[in-house]
């Protein structure tokens, strides 16, 4: 692999919005290191989907690992370094979906605990920082890197059984930010996308989807769910030359969604 070839890492790239930007990357010219956490009976569709980006021309590194694992993350990077050889990473995008999508009361002891909390937050916010801190020490980042995280509108609106995930949400917003101030000496650029309710398998275990479904049409002036597609394809634009002056923002890709 020549010295110009462009590297992205997606964090929870097997399916959702993380599989939907590693297709669009790839498409665009990138080679990609994936990681992400699936079962045994899920893994031929997912090798499947992977295959198809090789089929395309894309170089693809998959990692079936918990991306939240200390020990784990270690010897991930480790297996990292020999794959790139001369080349650094310049995109980084967090992608993970694993939360506690419970009410925080039940009278039939279902509701959230604080451990469910503690987990949602390490999972989908502070992992985020920690796989920036570790690519940075390892020396595998570039000198212009894009750091890219998904977040929702539950960041800052409450929602029936999203409480941790949108506390989660907006923690990942302000470490996003915080990575934007601190590590901008390095290079590192540092933004948030929030996704309009998308038809993903991690929407489908909020308890009575179908009706934030219905909703969300209802209020998106277009009248249609935004689509994993719609996300990866702004993700994209952050990482073009052109967007290098944009960094520890939020950006909202819902057709209007959130308006009203």
């Amino acid at each position: 692999m020549g010295d110009s070839a462009k590297w992205a890492l997606i964090i929870g790239g097997s399916s959702g919005l993380g599989l939907a930007t590693a297709q669009k990357l790839a498409s665009e010219g990138f080679n990609l290191i994936l990681i992400h956490r699936d079962r045994r009976a899920n893994m031929p569709s997912v090798q499947e989907e992977f295959q198809l980006m090789v089929s395309n021309g894309a170089t693809v590194h998959s990692f079936n690992k918990d991306a939240v694992d200390v020990a784990g993350r270690k010897e991930i990077v480790e297996e990292i370094k020999p794959l790139l050889g001369a080349t650094k990473i310049s995109v980084l995008v967090h992608s993970i979906a694993k939360g506690n999508v419970k009410p925080m009361w039940d009278a039939q002891d279902g509701a959230l605990s604080s451990n469910d909390f503690q987990l949602t937050m390490d999972a989908m916010a502070i992992s985020l920082f920690d796989w920036v801190k570790v690519l940075h020490q390892s020396q595998i980042f570039g000198q212009d890197v894009r750091v890219i995280a998904f977040t929702s509108e539950g960041s800052t609106r409450a929602l029936k059984n999203y409480a941790a995930v949108g506390a989660a949400k907006a923690a990942l917003e302000s470490i996003t930010r915080n990575i934007a101030l601190e590590f901008a000496p390095f290079g590192i650029k540092a933004n948030c996308i929030q996704a309009g309710v998308t038809d993903t398998p991690s929407l489908r275990l909020i308890p009575n989807s179908e009706k934030l479904i219905q909703a969300s049409i209802r209020r998106n002036p277009n009248r249609r769910l935004t689509t994993p597609k719609d996300v990866a394809n702004v993700t994209y634009l952050l990482t073009t030359k052109e967007a290098q002056w944009i960094t520890g923002t939020v950006i909202k890709v819902d057709g209007g969604e959130s308006l009203q």
